[in-house]
């Protein structure tokens, strides 16, 4: 099997930091594993919760930091700090998530709210429809993931997601598991959805 080589990285989380502390530590580590890594991050662009954890922490330690954010969420956060190498204003949510799926290499998920859940299943989907070829995971903390993937196997089990998709995401408890699965995942997937 053939090792993958990660560059960039597009995180999925929230614009909060939840009630558990292990969402920020959880936040933290995966910054501490891109810098380790040498991986440049793409995100939403918001400075504030775990997204703001993350950029802020790798900031200047990883190649690039870009930040892609729609014109509307931008007037909210204009002002505050910032912490990107880039900082990409689109006009819309469906461009945003094109740019960010056009400038990475794998996507990953972390605690966050119906707006994460969304992107994430959004490019899951794609992989499912030949759209990329890109591995996907999930950070698991402290179990957040498990309702979703409880509703996942459901699907499997009823005839709507294929096993070898359901398979092909990759779901750890913390980063440095995780992004070894990503290097390591087969994605060799049927080129069309049935």
């Amino acid at each position: 099997m053939s090792i993958r080589t990660i560059k960039t990285l597009c995180l999925f989380c929230g614009s909060s930091d939840g009630y558990s502390k292990s969402y920020k530590d959880g936040a933290l580590n995966l910054a501490k594993t891109m810098i380790e890594r040498n991986i440049s991050l793409v995100y939403g662009g918001g400075g504030k919760g775990l997204m703001g954890t993350v950029s802020k922490a790798v900031y200047g330690k990883v190649p690039n930091v870009i930040g892609i954010i729609p014109e509307k969420l931008y007037e909210s956060v204009r002002y505050l700090d910032h912490y990107e190498d880039d900082l990409v204003i689109v006009k819309d949510m469906h461009e945003r998530k094109a740019e960010m799926y056009a400038r990475s290499d794998a996507f990953v998920a972390m605690p966050g709210g119906v707006g994460t859940v969304e992107e994430f299943m959004e490019a899951y989907t794609w992989l499912h429809l030949g759209y990329h070829n890109k591995p996907i995971g999930l950070i698991n903390i402290d179990g957040y993931f498990d309702h979703l993937l409880l509703f996942l196997n459901h699907c499997v089990d009823q005839g709507f997601l294929r096993e070898e998709f359901f398979k092909a995401l990759c779901v750890a408890p913390d980063s440095d598991r995780l992004l070894d699965m990503l290097e390591h995942v087969s994605l060799a997937l049927p080129s069309k959805f049935h």
